[in-house]
């Protein structure tokens, strides 16, 4: 162990030494802070996905984004990828719902297919990224239970860090996540992502940049890391739109498979800096 990993965690210990106690209570109603944290009724977004790989050129590649929060748990997404060529018009839905499981389609306009994600493919990589089709849920606080381990800062900023289990272990890619929840603004600054009971994370989430728009706290820059590879997911988002009054057959799987009717809610697409 390296002198600073040490100090790192003896100070980190001294910390929770001194901690209140927080109840069972207070997790879940952290996580359901969390869930309830207002981005509007609906949003829109134009960005860059960037994979990044030791000894080779970093891949760069545009992509819209929409969600729609059609109800407390129904909430709908659709993601587009616009370049490079090779991904352009690749898109993914997503319906996430409190009655069944998350349903997602995958069109691939190679094949000019649409193909179901099975259940059991919560844990596969999308697009070749760091990012699993779970992750792309959004997964109701409900299906976990959740404790405090304690406050930290991450980036110098107050977080709650909130360990969340799944109640069903075949209902997850994943035996536990621990977040480090923002105070002011909930949004998870930091999530360390754990597989079969392991004790140390196989991947992890950092929030690099937050902003307010249009009054809402909004991820402008987070990166996913592959801790055994080294591989890296950047998410950059370069122009966000709230409440547009987005159309609910934006959310089909017809929209899927027909990119031009989703164009008049695009947001202006930026260059990456």
């Amino acid at each position: 162990m390296k002198p600073t990993q040490w100090l790192s965690r003896f100070f980190l210990l001294g910390w929770f030494i001194s901690l209140p106690v927080f109840a069972t209570s207070d997790a879940e109603a952290l996580a359901k802070r969390v869930y309830e944290r207002p981005d509007g009724d609906d949003r829109a977004s134009f960005g860059y996905m960037v994979l990044v790989e030791e000894g080779h050129k970093p891949r760069v590649r545009g992509m819209f984004s929409y969600g729609k929060d059609k109800s407390y748990s129904d909430v709908w997404s659709l993601i587009r990828f616009t370049s490079p060529k090779d991904i352009a018009n690749t898109g993914l839905l997503t319906l996430d719902s409190e009655a069944k499981d998350s349903e997602q389609w995958v069109y691939l306009p190679g094949l000019d297919r649409v193909r179901r994600i099975s259940s059991s493919r919560k844990g596969g990589r999308f697009v070749g990224s760091d990012i699993f089709y779970e992750d792309l849920q959004n997964r109701l606080y409900t299906k976990d239970n959740h404790k405090i381990l304690g406050k930290a800062k991450v980036n110098k900023l107050d977080a709650i860090i909130l360990e969340s289990t799944p109640k069903k272990a075949d209902d997850s890619a994943y035996s536990k996540k621990v977040s480090w929840i923002h105070e002011s603004s909930l949004i998870a600054l930091k999530v360390e992502y754990y597989q079969d009971g392991a004790a140390k994370p196989m991947k992890r989430l950092l929030v690099n940049k937050i902003n307010k728009t249009q009054g809402y706290w909004t991820v402008l820059e987070s990166t996913v890391t592959d801790l055994d590879s080294g591989h890296k997911t950047i998410m950059k988002v370069k122009n966000v739109l709230y409440d547009q009054g987005l159309a609910d057959d934006m959310f089909t799987v017809q929209v899927l498979e027909d990119p031009s009717r989703e164009t008049k809610y695009r947001p202006k697409q930026l260059e990456q800096k």
